[in-house]
């Protein structure tokens, strides 16, 4: 982990600001003031103005993967680092660094439009570039993890810019140290580490279905494969509030996926490390009868019964209200525990 020098810069607050258009849920939250950040630089500046008033804070990027209470107290970091550049690289792979604030899905389009295939399987996930390595998102045979340098951000505890190699995220199946540390780092830019020899990854499922006439299609095809996939299953949330998948694939011993398996001859499952088995959570859900089901402002999307909606004035209390009664339902019915994936702040 190496210092990285950044320049200080202004500071933009901003009180009580509505985050409704800053969540993906629409929920109807309002921060007690805000702080806008558009470069590495003004990090520090509000994180001393943070620390003098001994407020509360957090960072909000996309506000892709959070559920938000009706005020949120404190200090609110909105970050809106963007920019991306290539830089020197050597025979093996292309080097990139992009701003915390980047849009991820336009970032992966991007990419593809400058010839740096190797992210489409991650197309259309909503969020930021910044807070992408937070959860280690991934999706069909892929995480981001697989393709991070390293993470130029604030370090709280010491106040300065470091930078992170990709060891030092600790990146694990949807985690990292910045989720189980979430106060200590800001992440302002990501370099990722683009391999020069381009292989398809189609091994998925959903994704191999798509090709089973195309053994070997372009990246560009995976890309729009995955984008026509998703939007089949996961709602806009432009349209409808979601968060999109809303729990992670529990991963179980093998002795006891073999017994459900006993029972559930049918039970949707993957090979995950040795001795493990990583069971499908939407098949779970489904099986129990929550899929399509309301209940007041909030619901299980139709399509897909990973995806918790938000039908236009539901609460975070809606929210998780309905998914601790997903959650019990599923454990008692198969003995196995859902984790919700949002971040509740």
């Amino acid at each position: 982990m190496n210092s990285t020098p950044y320049a200080p810069g202004p500071i933009k607050s901003m009180p009580h600001l509505g985050l409704k258009d800053r969540n993906t849920f629409g929920l109807d939250a309002t921060a007690d003031i805000a702080y806008e950040i558009t470069a590495p630089g003004e990090i520090a500046g509000v994180m001393r103005e943070v620390n003098t008033q001994n407020l509360p804070w957090r960072v909000l990027g996309g506000g892709s993967n959070v559920i938000l209470p009706k005020v949120l107290p404190g200090a609110t970091l909105l970050m809106n680092i963007t920019g991306q550049e290539i830089l020197p690289s050597d025979q093996n792979a292309t080097l990139i660094a992009v701003g915390g604030g980047v849009n991820w899905h336009e970032f992966v389009a991007w990419t593809l439009e400058n010839n740096l295939p190797g992210l489409e399987n991650l197309a259309l996930i909503p969020g930021t570039v910044g807070a992408a390595p937070i959860q280690n998102i991934g999706a069909y045979g892929i995480e981001i993890a697989d393709y991070i340098d390293s993470i130029e951000a604030f370090d709280v505890k010491i106040h300065a810019f470091v930078t992170l190699s990709k060891d030092d995220c600790q990146f694990a199946y949807r985690n990292s140290y910045f989720k189980q540390h979430p106060q200590r780092f800001i992440v302002a830019k990501v370099v990722f580490k683009i391999p020069k020899v381009w292989q398809a990854k189609i091994h998925y499922a959903d994704l191999a279905k798509q090709f089973e006439e195309n053994p070997n299609p372009t990246a560009e095809e995976i890309f729009l494969a995955v984008c026509k996939i998703r939007t089949h299953k996961l709602p806009d949330p432009k349209v409808i509030g979601n968060a999109g998948s809303f729990f992670h694939n529990p991963v179980i011993p093998n002795e006891q996926y073999e017994t459900l398996l006993k029972k559930y001859v049918d039970l949707a499952s993957y090979p995950d490390a040795p001795g493990k088995r990583k069971l499908a959570a939407g098949w779970l859900i489904d099986q129990c009868g929550f899929k399509g089901q309301r209940m007041g402002e909030v619901g299980v999307y139709e399509n897909q019964a990973l995806v918790l909606v938000n039908y236009g004035n539901g609460t975070a209390q809606d929210i998780l209200g309905l998914a601790k009664c997903i959650q019990d339902k599923v454990r008692n019915e198969f003995g196995v525990s859902l984790e919700i994936e949002p971040n509740i702040l």
